[in-house]
């Protein structure tokens, strides 16, 4: 069986943000990631999409945008978390790293770097509370 998905289609995850330019900035400074598309006339793409990797695009939604989207459904409050979005990463000194170029950024750190049973990992919270998780696979 052929799956229905082209597999040069990447999957385009959405978040509901507060504000462009504080999400833009902080997905900006604190990961790294490039954005696609032309800039809209507050110098930000619309819509506001970050290349994650080949595969993945973060595609964030003011939240009016969002909820017009998702009609009826109820987006999720701030602090209540649906999804933890997961960066694996090759060094517990990268996710040292980037948790403080979150922090720097932004970001609530929620559990510091430190060795876990599923690995060395960290979890913060970008500005609108989104969860992303930094881990290190264990070795051996």
């Amino acid at each position: 069986m052929t799956s229905a998905v082209p597999p040069s289609s990447p999957v385009v995850v959405g978040l509901p943000i507060a504000d462009r330019t504080t999400s833009f900035r902080f997905y900006r400074d604190a990961l790294g990631l490039t954005t696609v598309g032309e800039p809209a006339t507050d110098g930000i793409p619309e819509p506001l999409q970050f290349v994650v990797n080949e595969g993945l695009r973060l595609m964030l939604v003011p939240t009016g945008g969002f909820g017009w989207v998702v009609g009826p459904h109820e987006v999720a409050p701030r602090g209540q978390s649906e999804c933890l979005l997961g960066l694996t990463l090759s060094t517990p000194e990268e996710v040292d790293l980037l948790v403080e170029r979150a922090r720097s950024a932004g970001a609530d750190v929620v559990t510091g770097p430190a060795q876990q049973p599923w690995g060395y990992s960290a979890v913060f919270a970008d500005p609108d509370g989104h969860l992303w998780m930094l881990s290190v696979p264990p070795t051996g």
